[in-house]
């Protein structure tokens, strides 16, 4: 885990219901930013339950969840449906939002799995690389708590 200050990239992402998104929207509030392979696969299913698990109370400490991937909008529907998640996907087709961030696989047809804790004022101050998905979210909240 690596304490950082600089600069988060904007973006501009569609949710899965086609609404954009953008990181100035959530100026404000701390945000958890996830990057993951691929939805409903067993690793990043595991994750996003654990981050849908820890959501409230990540919640309560002035915080929203955001998940980026490279599927598609229908995909990420699918996913949150079927899973219950309780935070937003936003969908990168092209790439761009993770090779931003830096998450993403030589092969350039996934993200990989890293997360950044971004604070009120759009800097990034905490980063997770090479994620352990099991107790994600545990992670994230007592870091976060730690930070604030």
């Amino acid at each position: 885990m690596d304490k950082t200050l600089y600069q988060a990239p904007d973006f501009t992402l569609p949710d899965s219901e086609n609404q954009q998104h953008t990181l100035a929207d959530y100026r404000g509030k701390w945000v958890v930013l996830y990057f993951y392979p691929k939805d409903d696969t067993p690793g990043c299913t595991v994750e996003a339950c654990s981050l849908r698990d820890s959501r409230d109370d990540l919640a309560g400490l002035g915080a929203e969840v955001i998940g980026i991937s490279r599927d598609s909008t229908d995909s990420h529907q699918q996913f949150r449906a079927k899973h219950r998640l309780n935070f937003t996907l936003l969908s990168d087709t092209d790439g761009t939002v993770v090779e931003a961030y830096g998450a993403g696989l030589a092969s350039d047809v996934m993200a990989t799995r890293k997360t950044f804790i971004i604070n009120p004022d759009g800097y990034v101050v905490k980063v997770y690389d090479d994620v352990t998905p099991e107790g994600h979210g545990e992670q994230i909240l007592s870091d976060l708590s730690a930070l604030k």
